[in-house]
């Protein structure tokens, strides 16, 4: 088990290297990723030249996280764009790449807007382009602003709900810089509540079976000087029996009209055991998420993802010898279940911040009432 310490002294970056950025050199554009695949044994980019790579960049996991999966498909759409590829076919593999982030297909969806619109006025193809380019850039600014904003709301949150501070905060999955163009949504409140000097602990859940808390949110906790203690997913009972969780912290890829969550895989059984304990449990994503058209969890796609993630382990510099690229740990030809997501029922959910604010009680109407607020925000 790791247990880190806070540290003394400035923060330091989350990653040295951006999430993603847009590249323009002499051979043409390019959208580039940090290989989050690789952390944090290495900072590795992924240099994509069309949609295709960008979208199995997105279905192996080199870029994830809902926020910034809205950023990349926006990418996506405008570099299709720029280098005169079939806008319409690029944003359609790119939005169905992962069927439960909503993000994915917001953003996409805004570049390719923007890009017909242009079309519409009579541009040509390259000022098409340059307005799909305009759009994601846009939506990456909006995504940092957001951050920031929930970030403050959420830590006013904590505030009222746990007056006092020295927080002790689960999370689950990651949900920091490297899922966003800001500093992330759920990590960026516990890391708003670092800074005031108001976390106690930090604690990061695994997140199996692809280990992105261990991998992740470590990473960055580690990096940024906060006091972090990673544990098993299963250990999370014992620490709410112990008494040493005052909040949970999730993100979240959709949540339906009804406030239903979806969230990475192990978010559900959270909540339950929060809602047992008598312990918050906030969900923080920005307004993007909330899908009015999806009506209530049961209509929410979860993503089934192989089974070799959980029938095998990978791990740099050991021999690979399982189908899927890593070292085999059940009987060859045993079936596993691995949905990547699973769906809070808004009852067992106490808040959802967003960066218009908190929504608790979660209902219908509430969350209506807060897109209807948002819409209106852009629109003035």
């Amino acid at each position: 088990m790791a247990d880190q310490y806070a540290q003394s002294g400035e923060d330091k970056p989350p990653t040295g290297i951006p999430a993603i950025r847009w590249e323009e050199p002499p051979e043409g554009p390019v959208v580039v990723l940090l290989d989050q695949t690789r952390l944090p044994a290495e900072e590795v980019e992924l240099v994509c030249t069309d949609a295709p790579a960008l979208v199995e960049a997105i279905r192996s996991l080199a870029v994830r996280g809902a926020p910034l999966l809205g950023i990349a498909g926006a990418y996506g759409v405008a570099l299709a764009a720029a280098r005169g590829f079939d806008v319409d076919e690029a944003a359609n593999a790119l939005a169905g790449a992962r069927p439960t982030a909503v993000n994915l297909s917001v953003g996409v969806r805004r570049a390719r807007s923007a890009y017909l619109a242009a079309l519409a006025r009579g541009g040509s193809a390259g000022s098409a382009a340059e307005a799909a380019l305009a759009a994601a850039r846009q939506l990456h600014r909006e995504d940092a602003e957001a951050s920031a904003r929930m970030a403050a709301h959420g830590l006013a949150l904590l505030d009222e709900l746990l007056p006092g501070g020295g927080h002790r905060i689960l999370t689950h999955c990651n949900t920091g810089s490297l899922v966003s163009g800001g500093s992330g949504t759920a990590f960026a409140v516990a890391l708003a509540a670092h800074r005031q000097g108001q976390l106690r602990r930090l604690w990061v859940d695994e997140t199996r079976p692809l280990l992105q808390g261990a991998r992740l949110t470590a990473y960055e906790a580690a990096r940024s000087g906060m006091a972090y203690t990673l544990l098993t997913d299963n250990a999370a009972g014992s620490l709410f029996a112990a008494g040493e969780v005052d909040a949970v912290l999730i993100g979240a890829d959709r949540i339906a009209a009804d406030g239903s969550v979806a969230n990475k895989v192990g978010s559900y059984p959270l909540a339950v055991l929060a809602r047992y304990h008598h312990v918050p449990f906030i969900v923080v994503a920005p307004v993007t998420t909330v899908d009015p058209d999806t009506p209530d969890g049961a209509s929410i796609e979860v993503e089934q993802r192989p089974g070799y993630e959980v029938t095998e382990v990978a791990a740099p510099n050991v021999p690979v010898t399982g189908a899927g690229g890593g070292v085999p740990v059940a009987p060859l030809g045993t079936q596993a279940y691995n949905p990547a997501f699973d769906v809070t029922p808004p009852e067992l959910v106490t808040a959802i911040v967003t960066e218009e604010g908190a929504v608790s009680p979660v209902t219908a109407e509430a969350l209506a009432e807060m897109c209807a607020r948002s819409r209106q925000a852009v629109i003035g």
